[in-house]
């Protein structure tokens, strides 16, 4: 990445917005599409947005951020609703040769988000047992659920946005079925119909709500079967019932489902990302 010469006076070198929310927010950030040369933009955004629909079924990704952390910037715990289903931070961050402390993301564990059930409370707890801290190494692609408290720890010893924390950082959006191949999304409709179906009676038999999303990946071949059934990731999370099992069941519903359909005939296999989003304020919904 190139900078303008720190002594100059180019109308260029200011683009940065000094955000500051007291007691929450406090970073420089700046539209990304903005701070880089168009080419070089339009790049990165089109390897991310290929990224997403082939793992995530999210066929766009929000206008991104880039954000710079330098002495005492920070962002303390908070969720990021409703912006999309997932969030994303590339790091443009030097770390192994970083000169400041601090500057790691942080997301509260699965054993403080439901603490009295998961945490093992036979020995003492630290902060590690409480958080995860993830580094923003270089050229590191890091995707978490939006919904969980999460944040930045604060910098220090950074003066320099050349040497400070650099990401670029938002949200995949519009998850709907990615068909590489022949297949077309028409074809799938009925079979989104049954998988629905399927996980309304997990549901309604386990009396629990489910909200999240669910990204399977399966190959069609060019006889119509399915094979290669493979969960990408999900977010799911239930309430009422027995919601761990109630998870584990609605999983394994889907790709049970998904492995017995037959699709019509063509000319050449396909590759099927679906996502499916689940609500429990709306019906669950297929995009």
């Amino acid at each position: 990445m190139m900078f303008l010469a720190i002594r100059g006076a180019d109308p260029r070198r200011f683009c940065w917005d000094a955000w500051n929310v007291q007691g929450q927010y406090r970073l420089l950030r700046t539209p990304a599409y903005h701070f880089f040369p168009k080419a070089l933009y339009e790049r990165f955004h089109q390897e991310v947005v290929l990224w997403g629909r082939k793992n995530l079924g999210c066929h766009d990704i929000s206008p991104p951020w880039m954000s710079c952390y330098l002495e005492g910037a920070e962002q303390n715990f908070h969720g990021d609703l409703p912006h999309g289903p997932w969030s994303f931070v590339f790091s443009l961050t030097p770390w192994k040769q970083r000169t400041f402390l601090g500057g790691e993301t942080l997301m509260l564990r699965d054993e403080a988000l439901d603490f009295w059930r998961m945490a093992d409370l036979s020995h003492g707890m630290e902060q590690d047992d409480i958080l995860e801290a993830i580094a923003p190494e270089m050229n590191r692609l890091v995707v978490f659920d939006p919904r969980i408290p999460h944040g930045v720890r604060r910098v220090s010893g950074a003066h320099d946005v050349r040497e400070g924390r650099l990401v670029v950082h938002g949200w995949f959006v519009n998850p709907r079925p990615y068909i590489e191949g022949p297949l077309r999304e028409r074809e799938l409709k009925s079979a989104l119909g049954r998988i629905l179906r399927s996980v309304d009676e997990v549901i309604q038999a386990g009396g629990f709500e489910l909200d999240g999303m669910v990204s399977f990946r399966f190959t069609v071949a060019k006889n119509g079967l399915v094979s290669r059934v493979m969960l990408l990731t999900h977010s799911l999370r239930a309430r009422g019932g027995d919601s761990l099992a109630g998870v584990s069941d609605v999983l394994e519903v889907v790709q049970n489902t998904i492995q017995r359909e037959r699709f019509a005939r063509h000319s050449s296999i396909s590759s099927v990302t679906l996502p499916l989003v689940f609500s429990s304020r709306n019906e669950s919904t297929p995009r």
